[in-house]
């Protein structure tokens, strides 16, 4: 959908700051905060403006205001095709990024991403002449190999395997079964190497009520749930997550329905998650959002999965100051136009992009109890 493609300046800027070569992977914490009963909190290591000193004050606020960061990196296929070991830019960076996180105190899930964030009903980065299949046998060794490499270097509580998959499941149903093969073949070797960690794929909410009436949703109605989607993965999905950006359905937070999140309760027993989300806070084009929008919405969320709650991501920490990402773009060749599309997700931080807090901080940090 919309952030993938911020992440690249993202880990640029934390090897820089880290250091070159590889870097050493921090240990374990010993008393987990996910070992806790209560929820979890967290963002995406997205920083308000490409520099260091963002990217270091991003890392910090998330400390004071969260528990763990999400991090989530599309697969470099070429990297892990010969093999789980060895050294590549894709693993200094994921480790660059677990570095700082342990700095701040944090720590960290883990998303695995084939699919373009921009777009996900295609793949993202495949080598010349790679079938864009999840029947491709390079895809899924390179696949498995990213995911061991992960929980061998990591011992991850939380990995997940897909972001948003229902999505491509929607665009490509012939190829949705594959995805589930690979999805049961990875979870099976996760659980050999680590069997506490707990592996999960995303749904996106919204498309998945048919909030966004697509073609191939046939006669489908709004609020009619595509359960099967989810249960495909039964019983090898040990969380139910879902991401939801509710602000492109309902005019005003006071919208949501009392109703729109509670049925995730009543189909399974298992454990819920925000794995991402977010309201946003700014008129931006056809949105007329407000900041007491966005406490809305995080109330809704915490009064409708409230203690069902394993963990929960508020997408951004703050929000994007876009002149900053348009200029990066430029001088890297893209087109800096494409930077307005941040727009229509650029303000769901809880914070001003100039670290200032949002009514909505305070509403979070209670929920979190800091």
């Amino acid at each position: 959908m919309r952030r993938n493609f911020i992440f690249p300046s993202i880990l640029i800027l934390a090897t820089l700051a880290c250091g070159s070569g590889t870097p050493a992977i921090p240990p374990t914490p010993q008393n987990s905060v996910f070992n806790s009963p209560k929820t979890t909190y967290g963002f995406f290591p997205s920083p308000p403006e490409v520099t260091l000193e963002s990217v270091f004050k991003t890392f910090e606020d998330m400390g004071k205001h969260g528990d763990f960061v999400l991090i989530q990196q599309n697969a470099n296929w070429e990297d892990f095709m010969n093999g789980v070991d060895g050294e590549s830019q894709t693993r200094t960076d994921i480790i660059n990024q677990t570095k700082l996180a342990h700095q701040n105190n944090l720590e960290y899930i883990f998303v695995l991403d084939a699919l373009n964030g921009l777009n996900r009903r295609e793949f993202s980065g495949l080598p010349a002449g790679w079938e864009a299949s999840f029947a491709n046998p390079n895809v899924r060794t390179a696949y498995k190999n990213y995911a061991l490499w992960v929980v061998r270097s990591f011992h991850p509580h939380y990995l997940g395997l897909a972001s948003e998959i229902n999505t491509y499941m929607d665009a490509y149903p012939d190829d949705a079964q594959n995805y589930i093969s690979l999805y049961n073949e990875i979870y099976e070797l996760v659980k050999a190497e680590s069997p506490e960690t707990q592996v999960f794929v995303t749904f996106q909410w919204d498309d998945l009520n048919n909030m966004f009436p697509q073609p191939e949703e046939g006669n489908r109605q709004k609020y009619d749930v595509n359960w099967e989607q989810i249960e495909a993965f039964e019983p090898n999905l040990d969380v139910w997550a879902i991401s939801s950006y509710p602000y492109f359905i309902f005019p005003s937070g006071k919208d949501i329905p009392t109703d729109y999140y509670t049925p995730l309760l009543l189909r399974t027993d298992k454990p819920v998650a925000i794995a991402e989300g977010g309201f946003s806070t700014e008129a931006f084009r056809q949105l007329n959002n407000t900041p007491e929008d966005q406490v809305a919405y995080l109330n809704a969320i915490h009064d409708q999965l409230g203690p069902r709650l394993a963990f929960w991501v508020n997408t951004l920490m703050s929000d994007f100051n876009i002149d900053s990402y348009a200029a990066e773009m430029e001088k890297k060749g893209q087109n800096p136009q494409d930077a307005e599309m941040l727009g229509n997700f650029a303000y769901i931080g809880l914070q001003n992009f100039d670290g200032s807090p949002k009514p909505a901080l305070e509403v979070w940090d209670s929920f979190q109890g800091k």
